[in-house]
């Protein structure tokens, strides 16, 4: 195989495009796929990722399958391509040809000497094994398992009776060998045969030590079943989401074939930008939507149509768009922490390369404002933010699917702020203890927090009340552990702050004096960000008459009892937190952080966790 594979044949679109001044896409999926076969270096590949999109042939777009085809319609391979709905594919000419090997090599007669021997002698055997050629193509149609087997033999019959090299396509991989939950014993005897013959035939030392390809295609690897997918021999090469320079082209095909711009409240290539995330398929949807109407595009349909595609691939329990309404000036309290967010974290979130900031995690005790907080700095960064919601499915294999899933997106999208709430719950451990798909999820989530490529443009946010059931190597510097922000219940000047805010939930006047009452003689120590809304929402609902009625109202409120649990979580926050500013008292010494720590250790004796 080699990577200028060229067909006679292509498609032709309707309206043939003007000469476009935008440069046609390369692939370097393809250039890898072509040069693990043309080395050697495997038979047998699985094409997976974004393989239901369109590609550039050099006239127009068409599906993976017809791109692929056309690609490799060289001398010297005779291409075989196997689809669910239909029987295996081959030219004519080729046809031919492979019927007269399989006969040659079926009978011991080569293809050379069929024409010297007595045909008539032979008529009817040779009839026999052209019929059953024939008839093994049509078949395969309706019967999965026999083309496979087929297609195998086929293999076989190449080294022994043709020059030519073979190149297999399969197509849906994944619904032909299905992973189900990765035991064989729930399979019925018609998927078992399947498996056994891909295991024989990928493991077959003659096969992957001659000439013929087999390429399976997939949405993912971990859709196939790990009989066949985990082989060695299997290698995997993935198809990535249209980038920028992609998208920028086919806008620029599109209104070319058209023969009229579609109207754009901008340029192509702001569209070409703003529309990262989709697919060329839902491109296409919308630049057809706006040339049929004539009534022009704006950002909220792309903005709409990406949101609604990116759900759709990686569903809405996995993930959600969320656009923050609030931003840090409507945050009560937090003076010092806000600054510090203006000041420093901001235009670290802000900037690219290596001085970007990976994430941060945001740890304290419930009920202490991590959420608000944090949707706030999201508004401020005015960026697309993503809602983690469940990545873990029930499914075998399906973690791994979503994952590959969330990955092109995210790569897709430019600058992006992922945002975890209790990503404790969301991510597991990677220990012994923990189950295998969770530690293969972790490993993938923590390799991605720190990839470099994707430093400054996927930003992770983490919050969680509990800090210290994330996984270590999610903490460590390099990832979210660069920047780890404890939300603390507010004291002194901010928990006034939150005082003159709750009393405006009443008709009566914040005066100093009751101000003052409040803070120091009626209102419990420790008192959350939450439990003042709270008690604002029940002074809007009430609304006292009077500052001895304001009081009995407060003093009739009785705190849950979580106070011991929300201390632990607190010494959590403070022992991680890794600023020094960011502490109630930055001139904290290494005793001070041991007795937090004896104090923890006292908590969990007695079964505070």
């Amino acid at each position: 195989m080699n990577t200028n594979w060229q067909s006679d044949s292509v498609s032709i679109p309707e309206h043939p495009p003007a000469q476009s001044q935008v440069p046609a896409p390369s692939y370097p999926f393809f250039s890898r796929l072509a040069r693990i076969f043309n080395s050697g270096q495997s038979r047998c590949v699985v094409l997976h990722g974004n393989i239901y999109d369109l590609f550039w042939d050099q006239q127009s777009y068409v599906p993976l399958i017809p791109f692929l085809e056309q690609k490799t319609g060289v001398g010297g391979i005779i291409r075989l391509t196997y689809e669910l709905n239909g029987p295996i594919r081959v030219s004519p000419a080729d046809y031919d040809r492979l019927r007269d090997a399989w006969v040659g090599w079926k009978t011991g007669v080569t293809v050379d000497k069929l024409n010297l021997r007595d045909l008539r002698r032979r008529e009817d055997t040779l009839e026999r094994r052209r019929e059953e050629y024939d008839a093994l193509i049509r078949n395969s149609i309706g019967n999965a398992t026999q083309a496979l087997e087929f297609l195998r033999q086929l293999t076989i019959c190449s080294r022994a009776a043709l020059q030519d090299n073979l190149l297999i396509i399969i197509e849906a991989a994944d619904l032909l060998v299905p992973a189900g939950n990765g035991d064989v014993a729930q399979l019925n005897d018609t998927q078992l045969r399947r498996i056994s013959i891909m295991s024989d035939w990928f493991s077959d030392p003659e096969f992957m030590h001659g000439g013929d390809s087999v390429c399976l295609i997939a949405e993912s690897r971990g859709l196939i079943h790990p009989r066949i997918a985990r082989r060695p021999q299997l290698l995997a090469v993935e198809i990535p989401a249209p980038a920028v320079a992609e998208r920028l082209h086919f806008i620029d095909h599109f209104q070319h074939a058209l023969g009229a711009p579609v109207r754009l409240w901008s340029t192509a290539s702001h569209l070409a930008d703003f529309s990262a995330g989709l697919s060329l398929h839902a491109l296409r949807q919308l630049l057809v939507e706006a040339a049929y109407t004539g009534s022009g595009m704006v950002p909220a349909d792309v903005i709409d149509m990406v949101q609604h595609y990116i759900q759709g691939q990686l569903g809405e329990d996995v993930v959600e768009f969320q656009k923050p309404a609030h931003r840090l000036d409507s945050v009560v309290g937090f003076g010092k922490l806000k600054q510090f967010l203006i000041d420093k974290m901001i235009p670290r979130l802000k900037a690219k390369g290596a001085g970007a900031l990976p994430g941060a995690a945001v740890a304290g005790p419930i009920g202490g404002g991590k959420t608000f907080i944090f949707e706030a700095l999201a508004a401020e960064l005015d960026l697309p933010v993503l809602v983690l919601k469940g990545i873990r499915s029930q499914w075998f294999g399906q973690t791994d699917v979503i994952f590959e899933r969330l990955r092109r997106v995210l790569e897709s999208l430019g600058k992006v702020l992922i945002f975890v709430d209790e990503a404790d719950t969301q991510f597991g451990g990677v220990d012994s203890g923990a189950h295998e798909t969770e530690r293969r999820l972790t490993g993938k989530i923590q390799a991605m927090m720190s990839d470099s490529q994707l430093r400054g443009q996927v930003i992770w946010l983490l919050m969680t009340a509990r800090i210290h059931l994330l996984s270590p190597d999610i903490r460590r510097p390099g990832r979210v552990g660069d920047l780890i922000i404890p939300i603390l219940d507010p004291e002194g000047e901010d928990r006034r702050e939150f005082i003159k805010w709750m009393l405006t939930g009443s008709s009566l006047e914040a005066e100093e004096t009751l101000v003052e009452l409040l803070d120091q003689d009626i209102l419990p120590p420790n008192y959350s960000a939450a439990a003042f809304a709270s008690l604002r929402s029940e002074l809007r609902a009430e609304q006292p008459e009077s500052n001895e009625q304001l009081l009995e109202l407060i003093r009739d409120q009785l705190p849950p009892a979580i106070m011991q649990t929300r201390r632990y979580q607190t010494l959590q926050a403070l022992v991680n937190c890794t600023r020094r500013s960011l502490l109630p008292d930055p001139g904290v010494t290494d005793e001070q952080r041991a007795a937090w720590e004896q104090e923890i250790f006292q908590l969990e004796r007695e079964g505070i966790r």
